[in-house]
């Protein structure tokens, strides 16, 4: 894994020296503003489970993957800390040694470079200077031993099950939809026993890793907004819940807002929600920005933001989430996922929109899924609590709060419907 932080005096600069030097791959691990501008960290092959393995005992303190992307930033920032005084140092000595009249050859001028991975190589000569040689070594010992930290290590592969009813439980964990990596996780805990027995047990772990919201929007109120690719299912999201806040809450107290000015007639769908529960809704564009319309939407207890499904190639794409990033307001941005999605389109998306600072996310289509168990492995994997889930068109009654057991359960009921017709269409 390559860390590398990016300094601009504004996002959009930022995000564009990450695209030229870092390439579409990069992940954001984070980004904050600092004197001058702001500070973006990025990461290429980023992996938690490997972040949690340079962590060690500290990653136990991460209860989401924001939280580990922060402590893998802050520990890359010590590193880069212990590199540039050891560089300092280094520096010190040569200097001290030129000042007496003993050069030294080799490698070392390299030190001048600035990159978080310093090359340092001490020539023979310098192995012959004695006490400023061996100074020297030992300093070089110190670079390599950071410079090892700070390089990516692969972690090793996911150990396979130990035993036969080990095996077994990995292969259904599979089955219900989990990776190879979180199946084999999870039935290596199984120490002993019958399969069934592991199995309610990996139930139980994985229900208490998926994280929840406590509480329903409608009922805590402020400003939520749903950012996602093109059809995962925001805008009609949106309106369930528009048209479920009505009918509680009435109209008076509910606003909807659409960042969405760069396809046409993106806003038709929005605005029938609008008309329908008469509900005002406005539109980001050039004349009217995000956080003038939020203030103008001040005495609302809910507002409720749709936005445009772009990917980071799309032009607008840094604009729109800079635009939630930025805000002043409190701005709880959730990602909607599609439960159709494969896994690794899902963690593809995760880190596409990270950068909104994501608060949560918000399952859908549930209903069309064939197996629930790789929706939660992801929401499990990136720590992200789930809001709501959707499983179905109509409006209000396919959305539903979301909580862990029922969600695994859900699971486990799908899992059951799939292989009753997997066995009647074997016996056809």
């Amino acid at each position: 894994m390559k860390v590398k932080r990016f300094f601009a005096q504004s996002m959009a600069e930022a995000l564009k020296q990450v695209r030229e030097q870092m390439g579409p791959d990069a992940v954001i691990l984070s980004n904050r503003r600092v004197d001058g501008g702001v500070e973006i960290v990025t990461a290429l092959d980023y992996d938690e489970n490997m972040a949690r393995q340079r962590l060690g005992d500290q990653a136990r303190e991460a209860t989401n993957g924001s939280r580990l992307a922060e402590m893998q930033v802050e520990q890359h920032r010590r590193l880069e800390q212990e590199l540039g005084r050891s560089r300092d140092r280094i520096r010190e000595v040569r200097e001290k040694r030129a000042s007496v009249g003993a050069g030294y050859t080799g490698g070392a001028a390299l030190i001048e470079d600035a990159s978080p991975e310093p090359e340092l190589e001490i020539g023979r000569s310098a192995v012959a200077g004695g006490g400023y040689s061996d100074e020297l070594a030992q300093m070089r010992a110190e670079i390599s031993s950071l410079r090892d930290l700070m390089g990516a290590q692969r972690p090793e592969p996911a150990k396979p099950a130990s035993n036969a009813v080990q095996q077994r439980l990995s292969e259904r964990l599979q089955e219900f939809g989990l990776g190879l990596e979180l199946a084999n996780s999870l039935s290596r805990r199984h120490n002993g026993g019958r399969l069934e027995d592991g199995w309610k047990q990996s139930l139980k772990m994985l229900a208490t890793g998926v994280k929840t919201a406590r509480q329903e929007w409608l009922d805590q109120g402020g400003v939520f907004a749903l950012v996602g690719p093109t059809g995962s299912g925001k805008t009609t999201t949106i309106g369930k819940l528009a048209a479920r806040h009505v009918l509680r809450h009435g109209a008076d107290s509910l606003a909807l807002v659409t960042t969405d000015r760069y396809r046409v007639a993106a806003h038709e769908q929005l605005f029938v929600f609008g008309r329908i529960l008469n509900v005002p809704v406005r539109v980001v564009d050039e004349s009217h920005s995000l956080d003038d319309i939020l203030d103008e939407l001040s005495d609302r207890h809910l507002v409720l933001i749709d936005t445009a499904g772009l990917t980071s190639s799309d032009k607008g794409y840094e604009q729109q989430l800079s635009e939630l990033a930025r805000s002043h307001h409190r701005i709880r941005t959730h990602l909607v996922v599609s439960a159709t999605s494969q896994p690794r389109i899902m963690k593809s998306v995760w880190h596409c929109y990270k950068m909104a600072n994501l608060a949560g996310c918000v399952m859908t289509k549930i209903d069309e899924a064939l197996t629930l168990g790789e929706s939660l492995g992801f929401v499990m994997e990136s720590g992200l609590p789930v809001a709501y889930y959707t499983d179905g068109q109509k409006i209000p009654e396919d959305l539903h709060h979301a909580e862990a057991v029922p969600l695994v359960r859900l699971a486990v009921e799908r899992l059951k419907t799939l292989q009753q017709q997997q066995a009647v269409a074997e016996g056809a």
